[in-house]
């Protein structure tokens, strides 16, 4: 992706994020009828904390977050901070959580695909043609 889209996609990034906090979620809280939580979590060459708005599932007491980005062909930073850090804090809706973050495996990956994204939301599946890539899958658990 170019520096000038990248750029446009970190401003809108904290927009959404700014409106989702001010209002615990009402404004931004979902998408595609999918929830959105943010995501925080510290740069992996920076140690800043970076937010982002993501649609998430929720999975065995804890959440699922697909690196989609709406079918780019390369994966969002996010993901690749998230996989350094192995560990976050999400809001969702005005609960804040810190949480221990994973990559799913090649297996886990393709089953939690089927049987739970695309159960939910079938429409992910143009994502994934759209990127031409294996779309990774984050498996985030609260943290006591």
């Amino acid at each position: 992706m170019n520096p000038v889209a990248n750029k446009a996609i970190a401003v809108g990034n904290k927009a959404a994020s700014w409106l989702y906090r001010r209002s615990n979620g009402r404004v931004g809280g979902s998408a595609k009828g999918i929830p959105v939580l943010i995501l925080t979590v510290p740069g992996r060459k920076t140690g800043i904390p970076r937010s982002v708005p993501i649609a998430f599932f929720e999975h065995d007491n804890g959440y699922l977050l697909t690196a989609s980005a709406g079918g780019v062909k390369d994966n969002p930073q996010w993901i690749h901070n998230l996989q350094a850090a192995g560990r976050a804090r999400v809001q969702i809706g005005e609960q804040q959580r810190d949480v221990d973050a994973r990559i799913a495996g090649s297996d886990e990956r393709d089953e939690l695909w089927q049987d739970v994204v695309l159960t939910r939301a079938p429409f992910f599946d143009k994502y994934a043609e759209k990127s031409g890539r294996v779309i990774p899958i984050a498996v985030l658990t609260p943290r006591p």
